[in-house]
Parts: structure tokens; sequence; C-alpha cells
């Protein structure tokens, strides 16, 4: 499909073009009027590709070009018609002429043949210089919108970034402030995961596995904050690392558990679970609501929603629910393609 002008260009010069002059008798004209024909010849193969490759691009430029463009066809209209007055011989009078007046000029058949020749090269000319220039346009439509799809995917990636930083600093400061004998080593955790979102923010895609990585060092970096009132089960089954996500897609909906899924005088549960087999993506997260604000809305949340229809229209599926006691998230992608 990409080549498809092309192979138009040459089955048209080398067999459409042909085959319509070999309709016309131009073996005995070439044995009397060689030059002519060859002049004619090189002319109609210049008129198709200055159609093609500059009336045509012209017209679709901006008004200055388009009067270009109408200027090179009038320019190729008056070189035929040129061409076409060029008298090589005195027709006899017929006589079935006799006692017809004729009240138009009568036109030999090698001035036909040059502007029926000229006619089709131009139809031919166009058609093929129009299909270009919508395949071009529809080309820079789809670049366009990649562009743009890929600018709204870096601001996504940055503002998940300084969100997800103000909330771990947040846990850290309470450690330290407290004495927790857990801060350093919570501290260390941190750093490693923020070496991982510096290496990663240049990245599109990462391997499921280092996510996964990330998403634990993450939860335990929050279980450090934890009492015994908060159970936590995180379950990762990865059968093959062959298959990529987008950096820091997940761990929005797991920050959020820790957000609003933890009581220090009441009972709760984290569930999250990743697993990855055949190229299907399932991801879910289970906690207890206790503070408000976990119904989704948040701009973190909002961003993977984002950030999933601009990545995996149509190959995706998220669910969530909160009946007011329980938070559930559950997300499906296929990564086969």
């Amino acid at each position: 499909m990409k080549n498809l002008t092309l192979y138009i260009d040459l089955a048209f010069c080398l067999i459409v073009l042909p085959v319509m002059v070999a309709l016309w008798p131009v073996e005995r004209w070439f044995h009397h009027f060689m030059v002519y024909m060859v002049m004619a010849g090189i002319w109609l193969y210049a008129a198709y590709f200055i159609n093609r490759f500059i009336a045509i691009p012209l017209l679709f430029g901006g008004k200055g070009r388009k009067s270009c463009g109408i200027a090179v066809i009038i320019i190729s209209v008056t070189v035929t018609f040129q061409l076409a007055r060029v008298e090589l011989y005195n027709p006899k009078p017929s006589i079935h002429d006799a006692g017809i007046v004729r009240h138009l000029p009568k036109v030999e058949p090698y001035k036909q043949a040059l502007w029926t020749l000229f006619v089709i090269v131009e139809i031919f000319s166009f058609a093929v210089g129009l299909l270009t220039q919508a395949n071009r346009q529809r080309s820079r439509r789809r670049q366009a919108e990649s562009d743009r799809d890929k600018a709204e995917i870096a601001l996504y990636k940055a503002q998940i970034r300084p969100h997800f930083m103000f909330n771990t600093l947040n846990s850290l400061y309470g450690l330290f402030l407290t004495e927790n004998p857990k801060a350093l080593s919570s501290l260390e955790k941190y750093i490693s995961m923020m070496r991982y979102i510096h290496i990663s923010s240049s990245q599109d895609f990462v391997p499921v596995s280092e996510e996964a990585a990330y998403i634990r060092e993450y939860a335990e970096l929050q279980s450090l904050r934890l009492n015994d009132m908060t159970g936590l089960s995180l379950d990762v089954y990865i059968r093959s690392d062959d298959f990529h996500i987008p950096p820091m897609l997940l761990v929005t909906f797991v920050e959020n558990c820790f957000k609003h899924g933890v009581s220090p005088v009441e009972k709760s549960r984290i569930d999250i679970a990743l697993r990855v087999n055949d190229g299907i993506l399932e991801f879910s997260t289970s906690n207890h609501v206790f503070h408000s604000g976990a119904d989704g809305a948040g701009m973190g949340i909002d961003n993977c929603r984002k950030r999933l229809g601009l990545l995996y229209p149509d190959k995706y599926e998220l669910l969530i629910s909160n009946d007011g006691a329980t938070y559930r998230v559950s997300l499906r992608i296929d990564l086969t393609s």
C-alpha cells in the first residue's frame, strides 16, 4: 500500500499509455514524421509527471501555491495546443466532401490523437495525484494524532510522579517523626524506587516483571507504617517476561489502597493480585473504605483511565466498584499485540 502510487505510475507509463498510442496509426506517422512523433511522445510523458509532482501538490498548497498550480495546468494546455497547430501535411479533398459546408474546422487524425492522449494523461495523472495527496494527508493526520497521544501520555506520567512522591514522602515523614526503627529501611526502599522512576521515565514501556517488582517494593514500603490491624496480601504470577506495559500504570491503584483502606484502630485488609498469562494481564485490588475520596475520581486514577484509553483502545477492561465498605478494582489488558 505504501508504494501503490509508484506501481500505478509504472503501469500507466509502461502499459496504459503505450496501448492507447498503439490504437492510432502511429507506425505510418512515425515513418513520415519521426521528429514530431518523438516530441509528442516526450511531451505526453512530461505532462503526466508535471501534473503528478508539480501541479497537484501546488493545488493542495496555500492560496498562492494554488494559483501556481493552475498556471502550470494552463501552460500544459498551451504547449499541447501549439503542438496541435503544427501542419504536417495538407489533406486532399475527398469526393465525399462535395457540397458540404463545414462550420467547424476539420481536425486531422494526428491532432485528434494528440488531444485524446493528452486528455487521458491529464485525467489519469490527476486521479493518481489526488490519491497520493489523500494518502499523504491521512498519514499526516495519523502522525498528528500519534504525537498528540504521546504528548498527553507524557503529561499524565509527569502528573503521576509528583503525586506518588508527595504521598510517599508524607509516609516517610511520619516514620521519622515517631522515630520508628523502620524509618531507615523505608528510606532505602524509597531511594530504590526513585531510581526505578528515573530510569523508566524515559521509556514508553517496561517489562511486566520490573513493574511488578516496583509494586512489591511500594507495598513493602507502605506496610512498614502499618500495625497489626491491617492485613496485606500480594499475589504476583508472571508466566513470561516477554510482555511490556507502560511504567507507573498500576501503582496508582495500589497507592489508592493504602491511602483509603488503612485504619489504625479498625481491622482491614488489602488484597493485590497481578497475573500475566498468555499475553493477558489481569490486575485486581480490594480494600476497605475508611476515608472519603476513594470513588475513583481522583487525579491519579483519572490519569490511569486516560492512559489506558490512549495506549490500549478496545483492548482493556477496567471495572471499579465501591459499595461504601469495600473498594474493588479489576483491570484486564490484552498485551498480545
